[in-house]
C-alpha cells in the first residue's frame, strides 16, 4: 500500500528520490519522508502529500538515501509516524504489515530501545540496529532481522556505517532499477523510468545490497543468485499526464487502446488458440469441470460478470469468491477446479493468498488474469493472461477492469472450445465483436458532454441507488463503487428483482436511481422495475441503448449508447458510469485521483 524509493549514485539522488515518490504517491499519501547520508544521517518528514516534502529538501544533496510515501495502517497519518523510522544513525522504509510487532517491540523496549512511534515498522529499525551490535554488515544486520518478521514487507535500510543500501522483501513487491551512474530500487517500475528501463524484480524472501556500481541478490536460502534483467516495455510519458486533468480521466479514454492491446492475439485470428494462456494450457484445460474466480474490489466486479459468461456459454459451473473470505472458511476441494484470480497489480495480499490456500488443498490448476507481468500472482499461477492495459495510476480502477472483461470473455471461448459448446459460426461471430470492441468503446466516450450535465445533478446527493439485471448487475455494482470511492456520496448496487424486497423504501426525489438497460432478453423486467421508482417519485437516470425502447418523460431521464452490443454489452455500458463518477467527483471537488482513505495496490490484509 506505500511506496519506496531507495538510490545509490554518483550523483545527488534527492531529485530522484522526490520524483519516484510523486509516481508513487497512488500507492499512499497520507506522509511521505526521506532519509539520505549528507554526510550523517539527514531525515526529512511532512504530513501530506509529496508536494510539501519537496519543499522541505531543497538544497539537500546525497549520493545514497530512501524515501517512503504513506498508506496508514499503524498509527494515525502524522509526522511522528511518517517514514523513514530511524534507531540511532539507521533509517528504515517499510512496506506491509509486521505481525508480530508488538512481540518484537516489547522485546526491544526491554534492551532499552526507545519507540517513538504508533508503527509496526520502528521495530524494524530497532531490531536491525540491534543486530549491528554483533559486529557484522550491514547486510548481514537486515538478513538476521528479516528471520525474525512475521508478515510481509518490503524494506530499505539506511546506515551510516556503509556505503551501501540494503533491500528485502516477502510478500510486498520490490525491485531493482540498474542504471548507468547507479543502482536503484522501488516498489514498481513507474518510479525508476525516469533513470532506467533495466529492471530486476526481487522474489519473496530475497535480500539484496545496492551500490553505486554493482549489486548483489541473496535468496532466502542464503545462497548468492542472479535474477533476470528485464527491459521493461514501458516509457516515463506513459506515466506522464499528458493533455488530461486527472489520471482517471486519461485513463478512461486510454480504454479503446488498451483493449487494442489486450486482444493483439486475436487481430487476423480465425480461432482462439488455447496457447494465449500458455503452452501446456490444452492439457491444463482438458480436465476442467468447473471453474472458481478469487478477486477483490473491481477484479471481483469482473469475475461476477464472467460467471455468466462462462456459464452460458461452457455449460461449467462458476462460482465467484472474494478472495478475502475465501481462505478463511471451510470449502470442498475440486482438484478438476480451475482457479482464476484476477488482480491487477498481481500483488494484491488476499487474492495471493487465496491461490495459495486453494493450492495447498490440491487445486493446483491456476490462471493468473493480471496486469503486470513480473507480479507475484503470475509466478505464482500454472497459467496467465495478460491484460495489457498499461500502467494505471488513478486509484480508481477504469481500464483495468475493461480490459478484465476482455481477458475473460477469451477464457469464456477457450473453455467453450474444451468443452465442445462452441460452433465454429459462433466463435467467428464473437471473434468479430471482441476486434470491433475498441471502436465501439471510443464511440461511447463521445458521449462524455451529456454525461457532463448529468453529474450537474449529482453533485449535492448523498445517496445513490444503481440496478442492473443479469450480466449488467455487476456493472452496476461497479458503477456504484466508482462513485462512492471518487466522490463520496454513499452508492449502493441491487439486481433490480431485488428493487420491491427492502430497497424501494430508500427511494424518494432526492436518491437518484441509476439504470443499466441494454436491449436484453431482461429488458421488459427492467421496465417494470423502472415503473417501481418513477411511481414513487424517485428520478431515474438510465444508461440504456439505440435499440431500448425507453421513453424520456418527467423524472426520467435516458442516455443511448450508440449500439447494443450483446453479450459484450457489459464492457461498454461500464464507461458512462466511469465518466458519470468521474464528472461527478470534479463538480464536488475531491481528489479524483487521490481519494481519502484509499491506495491503489492492497499489499496488506
Amino acid at each position: 500500500m506505500c511506496g519506496i524509493v531507495a538510490a545509490v549514485a554518483d550523483r545527488s539522488v534527492v531529485p530522484v528520490l522526490i520524483e519516484g515518490l510523486k509516481k508513487l504517491e497512488y500507492r499512499g499519501y497520507d506522509s511521505a519522508g526521506v532519509a539520505v547520508l549528507a554526510p550523517q544521517l539527514t531525515r526529512r518528514r511532512s504530513v501530506g502529500r509529496v508536494a510539501e516534502l519537496a519543499i522541505q529538501v531543497e538544497g539537500l544533496a546525497a549520493n545514497l538515501g530512501v524515501a517512503h510515501t504513506r498508506w496508514a495502517t499503524h498509527g494515525v497519518p502524522s509526522e511522528r509516524n511518517a517514514h523513514p523510522h530511524v534507531s540511532g544513525d539507521l533509517a528504515v522504509v517499510h512496506n506491509g504489515i509486521i505481525e508480530n510487532h508488538a512481540e518484537l517491540k516489547s522485546r526491544l523496549s526491554a534492551a532499552g530501545y526507545v519507540f517513538t512511534s504508533d508503527t509496526d515498522t520502528e521495530v524494524i529499525a530497532h531490531l536491525v540496529r540491534d543486530n549491528l551490535k554483533q559486529g557484522g554488515s550491514l547486510f548481514d544486520a537486515v538478513r538476521l532481522a528479516t528471520e525474525a518478521l512475521v508478515g510481509a514487507y518490503a524494506i530499505a535500510v539506511l546506515w551510516e556505517g556503509s556505503s551501501s543500501i540494503v533491500v528485502a522483501r516477502h510478500g510486498a513487491p520490490l525491485l531493482l532499477g540498474i542504471g548507468s551512474d547507479g543502482v536503484y530500487a522501488a516498489s514498481d517500475a513507474s518510479a525508476l523510468l525516469q533513470v532506467t528501463r533495466r529492471m530486476i524484480f526481487l522474489e519473496d524472501g530475497d535480500c539484496a545490497e545496492i551500490g553505486a556500481k554493482a549489486y548483489r541478490i541473496v535468496a532466502a536460502n542464503g545462497a548468492e543468485v542472479e535474477r533476470p534483467v528485464h527491459e521493461s516495455a514501458l516509457s516515463a510519458d506513459a506515466v506522464e499526464l499528458g493533455q488530461y486533468k486527472h489520471y482517471m480521466q486519461k485513463e478512461i479514454f486510454e480504454q479503446p487502446q488498451a483493449l487494442a492491446d489486450t486482444l493483439s492475439l486475436i487481430v487476423g485470428a480465425n480461432s482462439v488458440s488455447t496457447n494465449i494462456l500458455g503452452a501446456d494450457a490444452e492439457e491444463a484445460l482438458a480436465s476442467v469441470k468447473s471453474v472458481l474466480i478469487l478477486a477483490c474490489g473491481t477484479s471481483f466486479h469482473a469475475g461476477l460478470v464472467a460467471r455468466y459468461w462462462i456459464e452460458q456459454l461452457t455449460g461449467l459451473r462458476c462460482s465467484v469468491e472474494i478472495a478475502s473470505e475465501y481462505r478463511y472458511r471451510v470449502s470442498v476441494p475440486d482438484p478438476t477446479q480451475l482457479i482464476v484470480a484476477i488482480s491487477q497489480s498481481g500483488e494484491t495480499a488476499d487474492t495471493l493468498a487465496a491461490v495459495k490456500h486453494a493450492c495447498s488443498l490440491g487445486q493446483r490448476l491456476t490462471l493468473a488474469i493480471c496486469n503486470v507481468a513480473e507480479s507475484a500472482l503470475v509466478r505464482e499461477c500454472r497459467l496467465r493472461f495478460l491484460t495489457r492495459a498499461g500502467p494505471e495510476i488513478g486509484v480508481a480502477s477504469t481500464k483495468a477492469f475493461t480490459t478484465q472483461l476482455a481477458a475473460l470473455f477469451l477464457l469464456a471461448l477457450i473453455l467453450a472450445k474444451q468443452t465442445k459448446h462452441l460452433s465454429k459460426e459462433d466463435e467467428a461471430r464473437y471473434l468479430d465483436a471482441l476486434r470491433h470492441l475498441p471502436v465501439a468503446v471510443g464511440k461511447v466516450l463521445m458521449l462524455e458532454p451529456a454525461i457532463e450535465a448529468w453529474a450537474q445533478r449529482f453533485a449535492m446527493k448523498r445517496h445513490a441507488l444503481f440496478l442492473g439485471r443479469g450480466h449488467h448487475y455487476p456493472i452496476a455494482l461497479e458503477g456504484a463503487l466508482k462513485l462512492k470511492e471518487i466522490s463520496y456520496i454513499h452508492a449502493e448496487a441491487y439486481p433490480a428483482g431485488e428493487l420491491k424486497h427492502g430497497p424501494l423504501a430508500l427511494v424518494d426525489k432526492e436518491m437518484p436511481v441509476i439504470a443499466v438497460a441494454p436491449n436484453d432478453k431482461l429488458l421488459e423486467k427492467l421496465k417494470s422495475n423502472l415503473q417501481e421508482v418513477n411511481a414513487r417519485g424517485g428520478e431515474l437516470y438510465v444508461f440504456a441503448d439505440a435499440e431500448s425502447e425507453i421513453s424520456q418523460s418527467e423524472g426520467v431521464h435516458i442516455l443511448r449508447l450508440p449500439e447494443h452490443y450483446g453479450l459484450l454489452s457489459p464492457v461498454l455500458h461500464v464507461v458512462p458510469l466511469q465518466l458519470l463518477a468521474y464528472h461527478v467527483a470534479l463538480v464536488k471537488g475531491t481528489d479524483v485521483d487521490k481519494p481519502r482513505n484509499l491506495a491503489k495496490s492492497v499489499t496488506v490484509e
